[in-house]
């Protein structure tokens, strides 16, 4: 009876099927995902459950926080698509770019600015992705609290490695970056004044 239902199986079964078959995946170990993508947005349902709220409560290495301004602030991303991957927040838990007041958007939009300077300066970025993702609909990870990002680029990032092998190369952790960048800050924003004041000065000239 045995023999035979081994030799049916033959009639339902590939090799494709069998355990252990090499696929077209590479596998990551990423156990620090689950609490993320287990609860999905279902996660985060105010600013008591928001970590964007929580995170300037806490100090600035244990928040993976970059700098702090007065109305924004910028933070590390846990998760991101390149090393040195910003994510810029309002303090405040609103969820989408209107509701931003005047002087809270040009804050978000200097702090951006900034991110970019320093991230030239300290990685010598060669491009950048900046984006928002507005709403559920629009794919935003954490959709009641807005957040901007700025993902640096480098030519040929976009290599055989996410292209063809399915894998992603990230070079450096992600308190190490927090730290190279919190550092080289105060310079970065002391240029890119200096900058400014310069376009400025060439305008009234």
């Amino acid at each position: 009876m045995a023999n035979r239902d081994a030799d049916r199986d033959a009639e339902f079964t590939d090799d494709f099927a069998l355990a252990g078959t090499p696929d077209a995946f590479q596998r990551l170990w990423t156990p620090h995902r689950l609490a993320y993508v287990s609860k999905g947005q279902g996660q985060v349902t105010d600013e008591a459950s928001c970590p964007f709220c929580a995170a300037p409560q806490r100090d600035d290495e244990t928040s993976l926080i970059v700098t702090r301004g007065i109305t924004c602030y910028v933070v590390m991303n846990l998760y991101p698509y390149n090393p040195g991957h910003l994510l810029v927040c309002p303090y405040r838990h609103i969820p989408d770019y209107t509701d931003l007041t005047v002087e809270e958007t040009a804050e978000f939009a200097q702090l951006t600015q900034i991110g970019m300077e320093v991230l030239r300066d300290v990685s010598n970025a060669a491009g950048f992705n900046l984006g928002m993702n507005q709403g559920n609909a629009g794919g935003a990870g954490i959709a009641v609290h807005l957040h901007q990002h700025i993902v640096p680029r480098w030519g040929g990032d976009g290599n055989f490695l996410p292209i063809i092998a399915q894998t992603k190369n990230v070079t450096g952790t992600i308190g190490d970056m927090r730290q190279i960048i919190a550092d080289a800050w105060e310079s970065g924003a002391h240029r890119f004044r200096e900058q400014q004041a310069r376009t400025v000065n060439e305008r009234e000239a």
